[in-house]
C-alpha cells in the first residue's frame, strides 16, 4: 500500500507566517569537530511547517495539544481536489461526509520540491466561514489545509478559526498533497506532545496511507 509524506520538511527556508518565530537548526556538536556525538539545536514556533491547531489556539479555556484525541487524528480521511482557479472554498464544496477532510489546491505548488527559497504567500486559497459552517454541520471532526493557515490572510476576527475550534474541529495546516490523488485514506497525524501552558498547537508528521 503506497504511502504519502504530506509533511513538509522542517528547515531554516522554510517559510513561517508573519509574526510567527523564525527557524533556527544549528549544529551544537559535530563529530566533525571532536565532540561525542552529533547534536542539533532547534528553536521553532508551534505552528511551523506541518502542525496541528488545538482548539486552545484561539478558544480560551479549550483543549490543549496534548490533550487531543488520538482516534481523531488517526483514521479515515478524504481528500478533496479544488482547482487552481479556485481562491475561495465555501460551502458548495464541502459535499463529503468523512469525518476527516483535506483540502487540496493550488497551495501545494507552494512547497515545490522543497527548496523553500520563496517568501511566505499571503494569496494561498482559504476556507470561508459558509464552509467552515458546512464542515462543523456535518460533523466532521479534524480538517486540513495545504498552507501555514486555513482562513484568508490578515483577517482581523479570525472567524474561521474560532468557529472550528469552538467545537473542537482539529485543525492541521502546512500539508503537502502535490502527488496525492483526490480519495479516501488513512490519516495518521501525530503532532508534537508538547506540555505548555498554552498548549495552543505542535508541528506534527502527518502520513496518509492508501486503503485496501
Amino acid at each position: 500500500m503506497p504511502i504519502y509524506d504530506i509533511s513538509v520538511p522542517l528547515s531554516a527556508e522554510l517559510p513561517v507566517y508573519p509574526g510567527d518565530p523564525l527557524i533556527e537548526i544549528r549544529d551544537s556538536l559535530m563529530l566533525a569537530k571532536g565532540d561525542p556525538a552529533n547534536v542539533s539545536s532547534l528553536n521553532f514556533g508551534a505552528h511551523t511547517g506541518t502542525h496541528v491547531d488545538a482548539p486552545a489556539h484561539f478558544i480560551e479555556g479549550a483543549k490543549k495539544v496534548e490533550e487531543l484525541a488520538l482516534d481523531v487524528l488517526i483514521g479515515e480521511a478524504e481528500v478533496i481536489e479544488i482547482s487552481n482557479d479556485t481562491r475561495v472554498i465555501t460551502q458548495e464544496f464541502v459535499k463529503t461526509r468523512s469525518t476527516r477532510v483535506l483540502f487540496k489546491t493550488r497551495n501545494s505548488e507552494c512547497w515545490g520540491q522543497g527548496n523553500f527559497k520563496a517568501d511566505f504567500k499571503t494569496d494561498f486559497t482559504y476556507l470561508d466561514l459558509t464552509a467552515a459552517r458546512k464542515l462543523i454541520a456535518n460533523e466532521v471532526r479534524l480538517v486540513g489545509i495545504d498552507y501555514l493557515s486555513i482562513e484568508k490572510f490578515g483577517s482581523p476576527e479570525h472567524e474561521v478559526h474560532r468557529a472550528l475550534l469552538s467545537h473542537e474541529v482539529i485543525i492541521l495546516e502546512g500539508l503537502n498533497l502535490t502527488n496525492v490523488p483526490p480519495g479516501k485514506y488513512e490519516l495518521i497525524c501525530l503532532p508534537l506532545r508538547l506540555r505548555s501552558n498554552l498548549g495552543d498547537g505542535a508541528p506534527a508528521r502527518a502520513v496518509l496511507r492508501t486503503l485496501d
